[in-house]
């Protein structure tokens, strides 16, 4: 079965159960509580499994094909990628969810109909665990489909989910494909000594319990069904392979890694594991890249480029000089953009960034080489390369350890991995040492956010039709800095969430008066107000007047519409592969950083500033309205990073051009914004770049202050503001002239003291120190003592006007010395080099406080010591 066969079929099965098909979410997730990736079909939907969103599909039952990444945590299994048969960092898992709907029976029935029915699999090679104490489950299965008992085990922990400390929990029941009697032992999934004879295809979770903070369990209200089947082991499981790397896609995939590195599969053990890595880690880096992750050494994008490092270390390692990433990205997003569109939306940007990461890092490699090259020539062989040697190349040089390993026992050495494993351990305990010194407790305070939310519910806003608005105090928490925490039923502050900042403002009521000085979310929902008390307290039940500083958030509103603006006019100028990848809407600036590889040229600034401006001269209309997701996407909405959206979705369109997903405030009409103006452009990080601009009075502010600092240079110039060019072209001619004048005199000066210095010369040669001439107007001078008669050869060392040494060595013919190697050992001596000539020698050196050193090594070069 072909991979998109599978997936067709999957959706076409559930819905025709009533699911509803929801459409992969992306490998960000958003969740507080989730991990660093989407890592699991059930993920986006923790929310409604965890009671703390409304479930928005009826009925309450839905079915995915989620695409996941696993490369930390206990799901780290990037060391076994290629080695294992199925073990892979990016996998796609078909789900079938209920929320409080059908529950064991329909779960067990429906998952058997489609192991026997659509993918017509053999009943007799299937096998099933439950929990050991889940009778209920063995006896539908039994019931429900006739499954034999003896092919059903009991585990324990294996077969029990749980979703964290506390939380929903509940048993689980598996599907397994024997393999046959060639891949282990009989015995069933249950016998340790099965090896690969048995692998799981399907996992059915029951949630059925809560499991309390003293580890109790208690039975749910609603009890749900979260089932997780991996794609790429049921696409193995119908072809009858053990190896995921045998189905259609990752075999076409190690195909296209055979033709790139001209190895062929089953050349040996080490280059079958480095092909089938590449096939996987293909997947990985072109679906985090497409989904808006960008290496970096921070976080996910610390990840991203470990996984684009490790695939070109391998392939450096089979011989490949040229690079290979950008052509496995294009390969992937051929086979899998028809089911993953973002692929086919984001190839350029994909390749792009591959190829910069690529370039970079061989670089990286080359460089390493040389400096293991140097570390080798001082290791005999047999000998050890020290670990702190290794260590300082993985370090300071981002050079792999296994390739260092790699390269020095192929030279015959060995290396110190005790040693590299010690200063690894010593840069982790300070890291710990640091993040100790920046953390804080959150303790009591979470506590209380979530108390909050779970008797009063989420705030409501109403900040977009209202400035002001009477509230009640549903809570007061304790803050720092003689603050307190307010929480009202409903606000028109806007709680800082997408890159705008929350609003500020005043709230009083009841001889309580206090300033709004941030507004922030304290948990998903529920708006935080952080209130500066100056006379009074707020208590719980009080009605006070919460009114948001309406100038700030006109400020606001400006700076965030633009920012819509300004992502659409880079997309314009720069190509659709600019991303946004965070802002920082405030009242007096807006900041937007996005996915570029280079800077960007005055002339590509100036465009996106017009293009900006002239929506805003056009006056057009803003609208902002709720609308379905994918409605949003049918009129061309651009989702903004780092943001999670439901199924109905807040739509920005400002004017004729932008429209996007958005939940802040805005203007009304294009108009207005104002003018803007950027401010500057710079990187902020590898394959990243950021500007700032200003809008309505803030470009007016600047012009006003340019022209008063403009007005201040006139008047110091002596000419009129209108002429200022002029008059500061004419006073820069005037400079260039004393200099030149002032630059002749001291040379005629200094050639005039030749007489002075050619009387001390000893047995013909001069050695002097002559501070205060650049070293042009020294080597005049050098040779104007080497001229005068009964000089053979003359060294001159100075400190120049600007900084540093300047060394000056002239001979005369046929007087056996050699201008080049009077200054070599005194050039050194002032950290310096240079002065080859045997004529006539001129250096260069830093440390002018060796001068008179460098005159002794002089004095001894010319044999006068």
């Amino acid at each position: 079965m072909h991979p998109q066969e599978l997936r067709r079929a999957w959706t076409e099965f559930w819905t025709a159960r009533g699911h509803t098909d929801v459409e992969s979410a992306g490998l960000i997730p958003h969740h507080p509580s989730a991990p660093m990736f989407t890592n699991s079909g059930m993920m986006p939907f923790v929310p409604y499994f965890a009671g703390e969103e409304q479930v928005p599909w009826e009925p309450p039952r839905v079915t995915s094909i989620q695409r996941c990444v696993r490369l930390g945590g206990k799901h780290n299994d990037l060391d076994a990628i290629g080695r294992s048969p199925r073990h892979l960092s990016f996998f796609e898992m078909l789900g079938n969810f209920s929320f409080g709907d059908y529950f064991k029976a329909d779960a067990i029935r429906w998952a058997w109909e489609f192991s026997t029915e659509v993918l017509s699999l053999d009943p007799e090679r299937i096998w099933v665990t439950c929990h050991v104490e889940d009778d209920e489950a063995v006896q539908l299965w039994v019931d429900e489909v006739g499954f034999p008992v003896e092919r059903i085990q009991r585990l324990d922990k294996d077969n029990f989910w749980e979703m964290g400390d506390t939380g929903p929990c509940g048993p689980s029941s598996e599907l397994f494909w024997d393999f046959g009697s060639e891949f282990g032992p009989d015995g069933g999934p249950a016998n340790p000594a099965a090896g690969d004879r048995y692998v799981e295809y399907w996992n059915l979770v029951f949630q059925q319990f809560f499991r309390r903070d003293d580890g109790t369990l208690r039975p749910l209200a609603s009890q749900n069904i979260d089932t997780g089947a991996g794609l790429e082991r049921i696409l193995a499981v119908t072809i009858d392979r053990a190896s995921v790397f045998d189905t259609d896609e990752l075999a076409s995939l190690v195909r296209r890694a055979e033709e790139l590195t001209k190895v062929p599969l089953g050349a040996g053990t080490e280059t079958d594991v480095a092909l089938k890595l590449l096939a996987d880690h293909a997947r990985t880096m072109t679906f985090l890249v497409a989904d808006g992750v960008v290496p970096s050494n921070e976080e996910r994008g610390f990840v991203l480029r470990r996984i684009i490092r490790r695939a070109i270390r391998f392939a450096y390692l089979l011989g490949v000089e040229d690079p290979i990433t950008p052509a496995l990205a294009e390969h992937t997003t051929e086979m899998m953009g028809e089911a993953y569109p973002v692929l086919r939306d984001q190839a350029d940007l994909v390749e792009a960034t591959l190829e910069r990461e690529e370039e970079q890092f061989r670089r990286t490699l080359r460089s390493g080489l040389a400096i293991l090259d140097d570390a080798l020539a001082d290791v005999p062989d047999g000998g050890e390369l020290s670990g702190a040697v290794a260590f300082q190349l993985h370090d300071t040089y981002g050079f792999p350890l296994d390739v260092t390993a790699e390269i020095v026992e192929g030279r015959g050495r060995t290396l110190d991995r005790a040693g590299f494993d010690e200063a690894m351990a010593e840069q982790r305990q300070r890291a710990r040492a640091a993040g100790k010194k920046g953390s804080l407790a959150a303790g009591d305070e979470a506590d209380a956010f979530a108390a909050i939310l779970d008797e009063h519910g989420t705030t409501e806003f109403v900040g977009r039709e209202v400035l002001d608005v009477d509230a009640r105090i549903v809570a007061v928490v304790p803050g720092e800095g003689g603050t307190v925490s307010v929480f009202l039923d409903r606000t028109p502050f806007y709680a800082e969430s997408g890159g705008q900042v929350g609003d500020t403002g005043a709230m009083s009521g009841e001889g309580f008066v206090g300033t709004v000085t941030d507004t922030t979310y304290a948990v998903p929902g529920v708006v935080r107000h952080v209130v500066s008390v100056s006379e009074g307290a707020p208590v719980a039940g009080m009605t006070v007047r919460a009114a948001i500083d309406v100038e700030r958030r006109d400020a606001i509103r400006r700076n965030h519409t633009a920012t819509h603006l300004y992502h659409w006019a880079l997309r314009e100028v720069l190509g659709t592969h600019v991303k946004q990848q965070g802002s920082l809407v405030a009242p007096d600036r807006l900041r937007f950083d996005f996915s570029h590889f280079e800077a960007m040229t005055p002339e590509q600034i100036r465009e996106v500033e017009d293009l900006v401006n002239a929506d805003v001269l056009a006056n057009d209309p803003v609208r902002h309205f709720e609308t379905t997701k994918d409605e949003a996407t049918n009129l061309g909405a651009i989702a903004f990073f780092g943001e999670k959206y439901g199924d109905i979705v807040r739509v920005l369109e400002a004017g004729p051009h932008s429209t996007e997903l958005c939940g802040g405030t805005h203007v009304r009409r294009t108009g207005d914004i104002g003018p803007s103006k950027i401010i500057s452009e710079s990187s902020i990080g590898s394959n990243l770049r950021r500007i700032e601009a200003i809008t309505g009075f803030g470009p007016i502010d600047r012009i006003r202050a340019e022209e008063a600092e403009l007005s201040e240079v006139a008047q110091r110039v002596g000419v009129p503001r209108t002429e200022l060019l002029d008059g500061v072209d004419k006073r820069l001619a005037e400079l260039k002239d004393l200099r030149d004048e002032v630059k002749a005199l001291k040379a005629k000066l200094a050639t005039g003291g030749a007489g002075d210095l050619a009387a001390g010369a000893v047995d013909g040669v001069v050695v002097a120190r002559v501070d205060g001439l650049a070293r042009d107007d020294l080597r005049s001078l050098g040779v104007a003592v080497r001229d005068r008669d009964g000089v053979r050869g003359v060294v001159l060392i100075g400190a120049p006007e600007g900084g540093g040494v300047a060394l000056v060595a002239a001979v005369a013919p046929e007087s056996g010395l050699d201008a080049g190697a009077l200054i070599a050992d005194a050039a050194r001596t002032v950290g310096g080099g240079g002065g080859r000539n045997p004529e006539i020698a001129v250096a260069g050196g830093k440390d002018a406080s060796k001068i008179d050193a460098a005159l002794e090594q002089a004095r001894a070069a010319a044999g006068l010591t």
